[in-house]
Parts: C-alpha cells; structure tokens; sequence
C-alpha cells in the first residue's frame, strides 16, 4: 500500500550560509488518511506513465506554458548527484512531450543545475529559456538559501546559476521552509518563506524586478492571503497574471493544506477574490500542494501516491470551468536575421500601447531563435525583438478586438535587419487614420526608437519612406504617402536630430511588397520604412 500523501515539501536551513541539508520530512508532518482519489474521480486523473514515473518518488512538478516540457523531482534515484552521500536525494529531472501528446523518456538534468543534496525547478519562462531553482548559487557554487535563475545556452546546455539579489531576502527567510514562482512577465517574484526562526509557518510575498537588475524588498500579499498562524504556501500565478493559487491550512479546507484559489483586484497586489478552496481530486483529506499549469489552463499537474507505479506519479487533473484562469494567447516564433534569414539570440520585450509600458521579457533560443510569450486578452501589444548591432524590431498584435473564445495559439516570426548601408527597415507599429496623415499616439513608441537608434549611431543618415496600397489615383496615393512620410520625419526632428541626417520621401502605390489581391496583402503595402543611406 503506497503512502497517501499527494505532495512533498522541499525544507532547507540556513540563511545563505552553509547549513546542514535537510532532507524531505514532510510525510512524517502529515497524519496518514485515506486518499480521496477514488472510483468515481479517477476519471479526472491522468497518470503520466511510465516514461516519467518510476518505484521511486517523483515529485514537485513544475510544466511550460506550452504544456511539453515538465521539470520534476526524483528522490533517491542512484543517478542523482548525491545519492552516495546522503538518503533521500532529491534531483531535479525533465520529459519533453511530442507532437503526438506522448512524453518521452525523463532525464536527469546533471551539471550545473543538480549540485546539491536537495534540487528543484521552481518556475519555467514561456519560452523555456529560463528556469528559476532552489538554493542561492554564484558562478554555480552553492552558497546558502534563496533563489536562483539559469539560462539556456547555444548548445541546448544550462548555464550556471546566478542567485537573484533580492532586497533584505535573510530578513524573510529564516524558517524551515522556502520556495518561489515567477510570473509569466518575467517582471514579478512571488515567495513563500517565514520570519520567525525555524518555523513552519510560511507567509506569501511579492518582489518585483528593479531597473538594475535587483528585486525590491518582499512585501506581504495581505491580510486576505496571509492569515496569523497559518501555513500559506507553494503560491502560483497562472498564465492571465490575475488567477492565484496557494497552498494553505487556514479552515474551511478538506484536510491538511488545500490548493486555494483566489484572483487579484488590481496592481497593488493587495486586493484579492475571497481565496475559494479547490475540491477533490485537486484536494484531498492529506496535504496538497505545488499546483502548477500550462499556459492553456484546463490540466493541472500534479503528484500522487494512488493507483501508480512508486511511492508518488506525477498526474494531471482536468479542472471544471470554474477552477481555470482566464483565457491567454500563446504567441511563438522565430527571430531571424533578415539579411540571411539565420536564426538568432534576440531579447523579446513586450508593451502595452499607446503607453510603452512594458508588459514582460523573454529571449529567444540561442539555438533556433524560437520564442514564446503569453499575452492576456484585452489589450493592444507591441512585441519587440533587439540584438546586437540590428535594428529593433517590433510587430503589432492588438488582443483588444479578439474575442475571448478561450486559449488561442498564434505563431509570429520576427526579423532583424542589420545596421547596415542600404538596409530598410518597416516599421510595423506607426499608425495613421483612414485617409490622414497624423501621427496616432500609439506610433510614438517605435518612432522613439528610430531617434534612439540615430543618436546612438551619430553617423548613420536614413530615407524614410511611406507607402499606400493601389486604391486610390496614382496622385493621391502619392501625395498620403509622402505626407506621411513627412510626419514621421518631422517627429524625429523634434526630438532634436540633426536636419542633414533624415529626408523623407512617399513612394505611393509604385513599390509594392506584395500584389494587391487580397486584404492582407494590401495591408502589407500600406506601411511606413526607413533605408539606412550612411554609417
């Protein structure tokens, strides 16, 4: 008979400083009880299999916002990297999933991210570039409690750890237990610690990202959350950036710690739903924890010790309706240069319009420039991608006019141009109304790169240029485009650029980038570019 215990808790001591590691003991913390898993809910309940689930213990498991790439723990496999050394090593391990929905083989991660006695993935980025795990690490030496991020390399590999410098994190964390989730932005940390000494009563914080690099002092999620003298834990932020989920063992709950859920009010991260306790099978009468999504969120991953192949499986739950977060979009792609067409290593930066302000980061593979980004509905984006000695390049994607028919896919390339003489670079995200020739506010962000571009660059001399579809007389389509053109150079000048460095010129319907059959292809002729005359 298998231990009822659907989830384990990583514990640790120390306060970024050497400690004695302490193994996994959150089994003999819970009263054993009998599982609520059962007959008439099993049909909920996806076991993973045997590719992923082994005799021993699997896990913690922690899934990509695509859904086909899970990180989990393996405790005490002869693989893990102290399994010699101490009982119970805990290692951290991964499956990718096929097109076919069938996961393949787990791996064991290895070097640089398996170096300790206790080792978890705590947060994986939409574009599984970067991975957020336990304990503090610099250049990839162990160092004492915290949190530290590790990025995909170009030969698939996994650089060193780096610890995250958060403000005064020794002052939050000096209890039993610790561990961390990101939101899908890349911009906030959410933590679960406790300020009295070697307690196991944690509180929930958040952090956010600081201009230099840092993260600001935690700040408690509120009274709402975090209730005197209880354990609130192993919190999870899904894909919309509202829906949270947290394990706590305040009253009303099924057992021991439940997976709450509750959806936050506004930016203050103070204000929140009435935290509503999940039912079975995501909850049971024992203690549950670590509740984790992809980016879609009808499955919840999960670890279970019914009905499976070891001491605890990995599974997935369908939720109802009303346990799912709010539907996202999923955008992927590829950066490419534009002058080769070859893959590359791109900072991704997304932002609201007309503001500019930055809705959340990512890079793209080292590898095959492939990215992924989540985007919540109801919103205008501009997505950007920046590289070394290219042109930034951005592309417009407005959710604001989709209909929210629940979670969509959609793929996006993206192409750097070179800076480079003879160059031309289309601006995808300057905007005019129909038949006008002014600026609309949301172009001010990507004209404001141009200027950044020319006064970083005090040598290079562009054309810019605008373009129309065949509608319209030759004379008139001419005439829009080069007053167009005007504008968004004399907009450039008023930011204080040099006259003898820009001319503008409308080139009408005579240089099309496509035939005019069809809407889409018309709408790709009607654009606004630059051409790089001297550097």
């Amino acid at each position: 008979m298998k231990r009822p215990i659907l989830f384990f808790l990583l514990t640790v001591c120390g306060q970024f400083s050497k400690a004695q590691p302490l193994a996994d003991t959150s089994g003999s913390l819970i009263p054993q009880k009998e599982n609520i898993i059962t007959a008439s809910t099993i049909i909920k309940t996806e076991n993973l299999g045997p590719n992923i689930n082994t005799p021993l213990a699997e896990l913690r498991p922690t899934v990509s916002a695509d859904g086909n790439l899970l990180f989990f723990i393996v405790e005490n496999d002869p693989m893990n990297t102290k399994y010699n050394s101490i009982p119970n090593s805990q290692d951290i391990w991964y499956a990718e999933r096929d097109s076919f929905g069938v996961w393949g083989p787990a791996r064991h991660m290895g070097y640089p991210l398996n170096t300790y006695f206790y080792n978890a993935v705590f947060w994986i980025s939409p574009d599984n570039n970067r991975i957020l795990i336990r304990n503090a690490f610099i250049d990839g030496d162990y160092v004492g409690n915290g949190i530290s991020m590790s990025h995909r390399k170009k030969n698939g590999g996994w650089s060193k750890p780096d610890a995250l410098r958060i403000k005064n994190y020794q002052k939050y964390d000096r209890g039993r237990q610790y561990g961390a989730t990101m939101a899908h932005d890349g911009k906030t940390l959410l933590l679960y610690m406790s300020e009295e000494k070697g307690s196991y009563n944690n509180d929930l914080y958040v952090c956010f990202l600081q201009r230099d690099s840092t993260w600001s002092e935690p700040r408690s999620l509120g009274k709402k959350i975090n209730l005197p003298e209880y354990n609130e834990m192993t919190p999870y932020l899904a894909a919309d950036g509202v829906t949270f989920y947290f394990s706590s063992n305040r009253p009303g709950g099924l057992g021991d710690n439940d997976i709450w859920m509750t959806r936050r009010l506004d930016s203050t991260w103070q204000k929140w739903s009435e935290p509503v306790d999940l039912p079975a099978p995501i909850n049971t009468p024992d203690w549950d924890a670590f509740f984790t999504l992809d980016a879609g969120g009808e499955y919840a991953y999960l670890t279970s010790a019914e009905n499976g192949y070891g001491e605890s499986d990995i599974v997935r739950v369908k939720l109802l309706e009303r346990e799912r977060p709010n539907p996202v979009v999923l955008v992927d792609g590829n950066v490419y240069n534009k002058k080769t067409n070859e893959p590359l290593s791109a900072s991704l930066i997304y932002e609201t319009l007309p503001d500019g302000v930055e809705a959340g980061n990512g890079i793209s593979n080292p590898t095959d420039g492939s990215f992924k980004i989540v985007l919540p509905y109801d919103k205008n984006y501009l997505i950007r991608a920046s590289a070394d000695k290219f042109f930034a390049i951005s592309e417009n994607l407005n959710l604001d006019s989709f209909v929210k028919a629940g979670y969509k896919e959609i793929h996006k390339d993206l192409y750097l141009v070179p800076i480079e003489i003879g160059q031309v670079v289309r601006l995808n995200n300057v905007f005019f109304d129909f038949d006008k020739w002014d600026l609309r506010p949301e172009s001010f962000v990507e004209l404001d790169r141009v200027v950044r571009l020319l006064k970083e660059n005090p040598a290079i001399e562009i054309e810019m240029s605008a373009h129309t579809d065949s509608y319209g007389t030759d004379e008139y389509n001419f005439k829009l485009s080069d007053n167009r053109a005007r504008s968004c150079m004399e907009y450039i000048l008023s930011k204080g650029i040099d006259p003898n460095r820009i001319t503008s010129h409308g080139y009408g319907e005579s240089m099309p980038v496509a035939p005019n059959d069809t809407p889409e292809n018309r709408q790709l002729n009607r654009r606004v570019e630059f051409k790089i005359l001297k550097d």
